[in-house]
């Protein structure tokens, strides 16, 4: 019987956490406040409502590769650069330096930023490496 009295001497009272202090009793409008800080409905301590927000992406904007007419690069080799960069077959290359030579200008196609960025500089690079004055631009479309 000693050992049963020792044991429930050990075990704190109810409400009392591990140190065995007891932790303050809340009454009706306390308890209604808190739950009001936490944005609960009353009489339902700690709920609250949890909202799933989908992010939605946005597309890229879309950039227009476009090469401008000059009087010294031959035809040819603005057909074969948009086939070597733009993969273009013959008859819709030579379509498009039509277009260019005709209007003064043409599209070649329309890309992401980064790709569109990526195709001038290619296209500027290879008529300078051949010593041609053509010019390739991109525009936001």
């Amino acid at each position: 019987m000693l050992l049963l009295q020792n044991s429930l001497a050990d075990e704190p009272t109810p409400g009392a956490n591990r140190a065995g202090y007891s932790a303050p009793r809340l009454g009706p409008a306390q308890m209604a406040d808190d739950d009001r800080k936490r944005g609960g409905e009353r009489g339902t301590p700690g709920t609250s409502v949890i909202t799933k927000t989908k992010t939605q992406t946005k597309r890229p904007s879309p950039y227009r590769v476009l090469l401008l007419n000059d009087d010294y690069t031959p035809m040819e080799f603005v057909v074969h650069e948009l086939e070597r960069f733009f993969n273009k077959d013959r008859e819709a290359a030579t379509r498009i330096m039509m277009h260019v030579h005709q209007t003064g200008i043409g599209e070649c196609g329309v890309y992401t930023y980064e790709v569109a960025e990526t195709k001038v500089t290619q296209v500027m690079d290879f008529a300078r490496k051949h010593q041609h004055p053509l010019q390739c631009v991109m525009e936001k479309k």
